[in-house]
């Protein structure tokens, strides 16, 4: 997004109820708007055009997951808000593994999906600060290739997991609260549920090879947050 016109939205959404709704609340916050019904109008919008993408799964010509891969597969990395009324772990999981970034389970409240989308629009950009090699263990990140590494073997990472471990590799030994997390990750500016976090973290440690928290690199500490543990020292001989 830049600073000199305002942020646009495309609105992906077949219900003429909610597709309305959405056009007046983005605009009324001061967002250029397009709204297309079906994935086929979706699909022929410059994509790259947008600041952001609301998409509903619940299409009438094609599964909304679909139409993600399909945006991804063409190196598109617009961020895109998934709408849907499928809310269990497994469903958010596919939703983000086909290349969404956050996600919205029907029903929701304007006010959060404003704050999303608002957050969304904002991607931060490495700085020089940023913008070297972390390395921690076995485990490194390139902020400024956004590319990350388990011993020599690359990680595929969605864009807010590459943050995420960006952030713990920052604070490796630290705990990194829910809190902290939902602002330096997702910018969220309000107080609400953390499941997009917890999806992200068991999503790294299946990447790591890690079948659950026990013996984890990142550690949890219920109801607080996240440490990326350190390396401790090779066993002697």
């Amino acid at each position: 997004m830049t600073s000199n016109r305002a942020a646009s939205v495309l609105i992906v959404e077949d219900d003429e109820g909610i597709g309305a709704g959405l056009v007046r609340a983005f605009e009324d916050h001061g967002y250029t708007t397009t709204w297309s019904r079906d994935a086929a109008s979706a699909l022929h919008q410059p994509r790259t055009d947008f600041d952001v993408i609301v998409l509903d799964l619940g299409l009438p010509d094609q599964d909304g997951l679909d139409v993600c891969r399909r945006i991804r597969r063409e190196q598109v990395q617009t961020p895109i808000l998934m709408l849907t009324a499928r809310g269990s772990e497994t469903d958010i999981v596919v939703g983000l593994d086909a290349g969404a970034d956050d996600y919205l389970v029907k029903p929701f409240r304007l006010t959060e999906l404003l704050a999303r989308v608002r957050a969304l629009s904002r991607r931060p950009v490495p700085t020089g600060e940023t913008a070297g090699a972390i390395a921690v263990g076995d485990i490194t990140a390139d902020p400024s290739a956004r590319r990350a590494y388990l011993g020599d073997t690359e990680l595929v990472l969605r864009p807010k997991e590459f943050d995420l471990l960006v952030l713990l590799l920052h604070h490796a030994g630290r705990v990194v609260t829910r809190r902290q997390a939902m602002e330096e990750v997702w910018h969220h500016e309000w107080e609400g549920p953390t499941k997009t976090l917890d999806v992200h973290i068991a999503a790294l440690r299946h990447k790591f090879g890690e079948l659950g928290p026990n013996g984890s690199r990142i550690a949890t500490l219920r109801s607080v947050g996240y440490r990326l543990e350190l390396p401790g020292p090779e066993p002697s001989e």
